[in-house]
């Protein structure tokens, strides 16, 4: 999921353009947030082998996502993008942390 956010993000669709202007991301910086995503999944993928990088992508694909709801409501963009899309990823990023440890 995370490979096909960042595909998204390299020209992204109208709902990840208004959930980024939303919470006043810098249009400037997208192309850093799909650097983070690749990076993050490539450190997930490679887990398995080495289950040290795949517990720290696990960990800081969380933070990312806590960052990203803590810039949702600091900037009160509470809407659908909000409750589906950043904190279902953000649950779904929990889930994935005991696994990471399961390698």
């Amino acid at each position: 999921m995370l490979v096909g956010d960042a595909l998204l993000s390299i020209r992204p669709p109208r709902f990840i353009s208004e959930c980024l202007d939303g919470v006043g991301f810098p249009r400037d910086w997208w192309w850093a947030l799909v650097v983070v995503k690749l990076l993050a999944a490539a450190g997930l993928l490679v887990g398995p082998a080495y289950p040290g990088i795949g517990a720290a992508a696990a960990v800081a694909v969380v933070g990312y996502f806590v960052c990203a709801a803590v810039a949702h409501v600091r900037a009160g963009f509470l809407g659908q993008s909000f409750w589906v899309n950043c904190l279902g990823m953000l649950a779904l990023s929990v889930l994935v942390v005991p696994a990471a440890y399961a390698f």
